[in-house]
C-alpha cells in the first residue's frame, strides 16, 4: 500500500512539473534541488541509458533556480519531441518571438559583406562607436523631433548588446525605487525586475480586465499613490499587439515629468504598425521622404531630451529584423547614458564593434523608409490571414492587434478537455501545457505546434504575488513572426486537434485520468 501510495506521489509530482504555476508562478521560494526532484516525464522520450539518473545529478545548492522565459521553455517542450531548428519542416513555431529574417517583397537591399580592420577588433566603448549613436540620434530628430528646440545627440544614445542587456544596464543603474510594471507583458521582465535588490516589483493592475491599456488618468492615480520611482512598460505591447499612442502617450510623459518617475519604454515593435493613415507607395503612394509609414516613438512628447526621465530602449532586433546582430540602443538624457555606459564596463563589456559598424547604412532614413513600409505591408497580410484563421478555428481574439506581431487569443471556447484546462487552472496532478501548448498534444492527436502559454506573461518578479486565479490563465500568445508557410502548417495542424477533440470531447480529469492513470 506505502509503495502504490508512494508510486502514486512520484506520478502526481511528475505531473505537477507541467503545471506552469508550480514550475514558474510559486508564491514561495523553491530550491534547485526541488526543482531537480520534480522531473519532466517528457525526459524519458530520449533518455540515454548511459546519461546519469536524475537522481544522480548534483543539486549545486548554491545556485538559485532560473526559470526559463515563456518561449524558451515552449522551445524546449518542443526539442524533447523531435524539434530541432527554427527552419524545421515538420514544426509550426508559432512561438518565436523573432520575425523572419529573409528578403521581404519590396524591401532595401541589405549589404553585409565588410572588410573589419585590425582597430576595429579592440573593445568599443560600453557606450557603443560615435558614428552609430550619431545615427540613431539623427532617426529620433529626424522621425520624431522636427522643429523641436531640444535635440538628441550622441551624448544621449548608449549601444548595448541586445535589448535585454540595455534593460540590464537600466536596472542595474536605477536606485532603492519602487518599478510598476503592467500584465500582460514581455516575460523577460520577471528576472530583469526581480533580479537587483534595490528594486521592488510593483504591478499595475488593470480596473477593468477588458481594458488592453490603462487610461492615463488611471495610470497618474496608480504611480502617485505608490510613490513610484521608474515604470517599466513595452509599447507597442508584446503580447497583446496593442498600442499608447496620440494623446494617451503624450499624457504618460507629462505625468512622467510632473511626478518625477523614469518612464522605461520598450519600443522594440515601434515599425509594426497596421493602421497608419498615409499610402503606401505600393497602392500609388509617394515613394520619397514625404511619405513615411507609421511609426510611434515617446521621443515625439519629450520636452527637453536631458531632463525628461523618459528612457527608450530599441534595436536591429525587431524593427530591422536583425535579432542575431545584437545590436540595440537606450536613448535618454545625457546623464542617464553615462551611467549606463559605466553599468555596462561591469555587466557586459558593451556591443559587438564590427557589426556596429556593418549597422551604420541600416541607419539611414531613406533605407529606414522604405524598409518599414516593405515590413508593414508583409507583416499586416500575416496578421490579417492568421486572424482569419484563428477565427474559423473557433479561437477567441478579444483584441485585434494594430501593432506588434503577435495576437494574444483566448482558448477557453474551444470544445473539451482543450478549454476546460484554459477556463481555469488545473489540478495539480494535471499537465497545464499538456493539451496546446506542449509541443506533442496527446498520444491521439501529436501535433507538432508551439506556441507561448499566457501564463508567462502573467510576470511575478521574485514570486510575491499569488496568481493561482491568473486572469491570463485562458490565453495563449501566438506569433505571426515567422514565414507564412510556417503559419498555414501551424493553423492546419491546430484544426485537426480542435476536429479531433469535437467529436471525442471529454472531461479534462477523464483526459488526465486515461493519460496518466
Amino acid at each position: 500500500m506505502a509503495s502504490a501510495e508512494a508510486s502514486r506521489e512520484k506520478m502526481m509530482r511528475r505531473n505537477t512539473a507541467h503545471d506552469l504555476f508550480a514550475q514558474f508562478h510559486r508564491h514561495r521560494a523553491i530550491s534547485v534541488r526541488a526543482m531537480s526532484a520534480i522531473k519532466d516525464e517528457d525526459d524519458n522520450l530520449h533518455e540515454d541509458e548511459n546519461q546519469p539518473s536524475p537522481e544522480s545529478e548534483p543539486s549545486f545548492d548554491m545556485f538559485r533556480n532560473v526559470a526559463r522565459t515563456g518561449v524558451l521553455y515552449a522551445t524546449s517542450r518542443a526539442q524533447r519531441h523531435g524539434f530541432k531548428r527554427l527552419d524545421d519542416p515538420e514544426w509550426a513555431n508559432m512561438g518565436q518571438g523573432a520575425p523572419e529574417t529573409g528578403p521581404l517583397p519590396g524591401a532595401p537591399s541589405r549589404d553585409f559583406h565588410m572588410n573589419i580592420e585590425d582597430a576595429e577588433l579592440e573593445y568599443a566603448s560600453t557606450a557603443g562607436i560615435r558614428e552609430l549613436r550619431e545615427k540613431v540620434a539623427e532617426y529620433y530628430n529626424a522621425l520624431y523631433r522636427q522643429e523641436k528646440e531640444s535635440q538628441y545627440s550622441f551624448e544621449n544614445v548608449c549601444v548595448v548588446p541586445g535589448g535585454r542587456a540595455g534593460l540590464t544596464r537600466v536596472m542595474a543603474a536605477l536606485g532603492s525605487v519602487q518599478v510598476g510594471y503592467f500584465t500582460p507583458d514581455y516575460t523577460a521582465y520577471q528576472e530583469a525586475l526581480g533580479l537587483f535588490s534595490r528594486i521592488t516589483p510593483s504591478p499595475l493592475l488593470h480596473i477593468n480586465m477588458h481594458e488592453a491599456l490603462m487610461k492615463s488618468e488611471e495610470f497618474r492615480f496608480q504611480a502617485a499613490g505608490r510613490g513610484l520611482g521608474a515604470v517599466l512598460l513595452s509599447n507597442p505591447a508584446n503580447p497583446t499587439g496593442q498600442s499608447l499612442e496620440g494623446e494617451e502617450l503624450k499624457n504618460y510623459v507629462m505625468i512622467a515629468r510632473e511626478l518625477g518617475i523614469a518612464l522605461l519604454m520598450d519600443e522594440f515593435y515601434s515599425h509594426y504598425y497596421y493602421d497608419g493613415e498615409t499610402l503606401d507607395p505600393a497602392d500609388g503612394g509617394a515613394d520619397d521622404n514625404t511619405n513615411w509609414p507609421k511609426t510611434v516613438s515617446s521621443a515625439t512628447y519629450v520636452e527637453d531630451v536631458n531632463e525628461d526621465p523618459i528612457i527608450i530602449v530599441n534595436g536591429l532586433t525587431k524593427n530591422w529584423r536583425l535579432p542575431g546582430f545584437r545590436i540595440c540602443w537606450v536613448v535618454g538624457p545625457k546623464k542617464i547614458c553615462e551611467m549606463l555606459s559605466s553599468a555596462g564596463s561591469f555587466l557586459d563589456g558593451g556591443a559587438n564593434a564590427p557589426l556596429q559598424k556593418l549597422a551604420l547604412p541600416l541607419m539611414d532614413m531613406d533605407f529606414i523608409r522604405r524598409d518599414t513600409w516593405a515590413l508593414q505591408r508583409h507583416f499586416k497580410m500575416k496578421r490579417d490571414f492568421l486572424l482569419r484563421e484563428l477565427a474559423n478555428l473557433g479561437i477567441t481574439v478579444e483584441w485585434e492587434p494594430t501593432s506588434t506581431f503577435y495576437i494574444w487569443a483566448n482558448l477557453s471556447a474551444l470544445p473539451q478537455p482543450l478549454g476546460t484546462f484554459f477556463r481555469h487552472p488545473p489540478p495539480a496532478s494535471i499537465s497545464f501545457d499538456m493539451l496546446f501548448a506542449r509541443a506533442n498534444c496527446s498520444s491521439l492527436t501529436p501535433q507538432k505546434v508551439i506556441i507561448v502559454p499566457g501564463v508567462f506573461f502573467d510576470i511575478n518578479p521574485r514570486h510575491t504575488r499569488t496568481i493561482r486565479k491568473s486572469k491570463c490563465i485562458h490565453f495563449v500568445r501566438f506569433s505571426y513572426g515567422p514565414a507564412m508557410p510556417n503559419l498555414e502548417k501551424g493553423v492546419q495542424q491546430i484544426g485537426v486537434m480542435i476536429k479531433y477533440w469535437k467529436s471525442h470531447q471529454e472531461s479534462a480529469e477523464q483526459y488526465a485520468h486515461d493519460t496518466f492513470g
